[in-house]
């Protein structure tokens, strides 16, 4: 299990597969660790993509379940995040790539995108996490249950009012639309995305496919996409489409 390290932070990250570099961001919230491909994912990306493309994924920096780690960054949570992507793809001497996200991964995509337009070559975005005006809070909700005290419990040096923190300015301080760029940002965006909606509390269809209208090189996929079962096959074909339509040679 391969680590790196930055200064204080300890990433946990996997390869599999050669050619194009592809980095894989897992879903799962602020949970969000590589047993999601096998846990809760609706496909195996790192299996669907490896035979044409060096995929690589990592845990989120101090996910309960994963094994990275450092800082908690309340001043900087999505930040914070991006810089452990970027460290990571520049660890493997990996310049510019392709970038597939689930679920919090949307949000990290336009991120990527934002502070790192020239290594970002496309961005696939299935299910991604957007703000919801009718459920406001439910990612601070959802994460001071389910995400905070389990990381406190393991890292009491991490207060629970520390947490509370990062959590208000991930979700609370720019609670609007994909949270970590706006709509001007994606309506001058160049870079070419496909995002595949959802229509689930932490996954807005609305969001989702605003994005797509307002991003000049954007693609979308069929939805439903996930069920019946038989459309996933679809999707994963129409994800290698777009990705063989945009890759660069291997580094």
């Amino acid at each position: 299990m391969p680590f790196f390290e930055k200064g204080p932070v300890r990433i946990h990250y996997e390869e599999a597969g050669s050619g194009a570099p592809l980095l894989i961001l897992p879903g799962g919230g602020l949970n969000s660790t590589i047993a999601f491909f096998k846990t809760l994912s609706p496909f195996d990306a790192m299996q669907a993509f490896s035979s044409e493309y060096r995929c690589i994924t990592m845990d989120l920096r101090n996910a309960n379940g994963g094994q990275s780690s450092g800082p908690l960054e309340a001043d900087r949570p999505w930040e914070a995040c991006t810089d452990d992507q970027l460290a990571l793809m520049d660890h493997l001497g990996i310049d510019r790539f392709l970038v597939m996200g689930f679920c919090v991964g949307g949000p990290f995509i336009w991120n990527l995108i934002k502070r790192a337009p020239g290594r970002v070559i496309a961005g696939v975005l299935a299910q991604p996490s957007g703000h919801r005006p009718e459920k406001p809070d439910q990612f601070f909700e959802n994460n001071i249950k389910g995400w905070g005290p389990a990381l406190h419990a393991r890292r009491p040096e991490i207060s629970m009012a520390t947490i509370e923190a990062y959590l208000h300015n991930m979700y609370r301080a720019n609670a609007d639309f994909v949270f970590t760029v706006s709509r001007e940002f994606v309506r001058n965006c160049q870079t070419p995305v496909l995002i595949l909606p959802d229509d689930s509390p932490p996954h807005p269809y609305a969001v989702a496919m605003e994005s797509a209208l307002l991003a000049p090189n954007a693609e979308v996929s069929l939805f439903p996409w996930k069920e019946p079962k038989e459309h996933i096959a679809l999707a994963v074909r129409q994800m290698r489409s777009f990705l063989r339509a945009h890759r660069a040679p291997a580094t």
